[in-house]
């Protein structure tokens, strides 16, 4: 698996933590010093972080479960989607729907809803109903789309949480904590660490930052996917080597059978 190097981390701004007054005492473990009124981040200690955590993620994604990304906030949203989206994983770069998770029975139900409007478009009902119905019904679906589309694929709670802003996604991490959900999180020197399970400490203000974190973290979580692959096509291999044999093996046991009740 790719390690996090110290001289990526450096050129992307990963260090620059917030300034000296803004600063969560609970983060003192991981700043390095204090520049000009801002506290600078140890990228020693950021790369392990990243490293323990890419390896718990890539066991989880191995084991076939889903981690949701969550990141609404601007600098993150598109990053977010587009190296999350590449890895099948789903997640949320609008608002956090509350309830989300702890009441996830009822966001599948308006997941679901998007499917039944598309069915609805493709089998011929939009033709019997007026227009101002129609044009209800698809603003209701965009709306969907928009807050729960890049979720679709989450069919079930996830076996994890990766958030980008500890403080902005306060709500998710209480939700995710509540229901015994690991969480992941890029923290900043203005947050609690102690609120997640897995803190990689950086700036989570600057896309350069997000982004090269997020490569780690992705890249990770793709390499457990891949070997997820190879395990279960040696398992099919293996089932149709077996099944096989087993045809093979079959018209010999009848011929010898046949033998035997001869002798008989």
């Amino acid at each position: 698996m790719a390690r996090a190097e110290f001289e990526e981390l450096l050129e992307a701004g990963v260090h620059f933590g917030h300034l000296k007054r803004k600063w969560h005492p609970a983060m003192a473990p991981y700043i390095f010093m204090e520049k000009n009124g801002i506290h600078i981040i140890d990228l020693h200690k950021t790369v392990v972080k990243i490293d323990e955590s890419a390896e718990a993620l890539k066991k989880i994604a191995k084991s076939g479960r889903k981690i949701l990304f969550v990141a609404t906030k601007k600098q993150a949203k598109d990053i977010v989607a587009e190296k999350v989206q590449s890895i099948g994983m789903p997640y949320i770069t609008e608002r956090w729907s509350g309830g989300m998770l702890t009441n996830f029975p009822t966001i599948r139900k308006a997941v679901k809803k998007m499917s039944s409007i598309d069915k609805m478009e493709q089998d011929g009902t939009f033709a019997s109903l007026s227009k101002r119905e129609v044009l209800q019904i698809n603003r209701q679906r965009e709306k969907l789309q928009k807050n729960l589309g890049s979720i679709v694929s989450l069919t079930r709670l996830p076996a994890a949480l990766f958030v980008v802003d500890v403080v902005r996604e306060h709500i998710a991490i209480k939700e995710a904590t509540r229901l015994g959900i690991p969480v992941f999180a890029i923290v900043d020197t203005n947050a609690d660490p102690n609120l997640v399970d897995f803190a990689i400490p950086g700036n989570d203000d600057a896309a350069k930052s997000v982004e090269v974190i997020l490569s780690k973290v992705c890249a990770a979580i793709q390499e457990g996917l891949d070997e997820r692959k190879v395990e279960k096509d040696k398992e099919v291999e293996v089932a149709a080597k077996a099944e096989a044999e087993e045809a093979e093996a079959k018209p010999a046991r009848k011929t010898a059978a046949r033998k035997t009740a001869s002798k008989k």
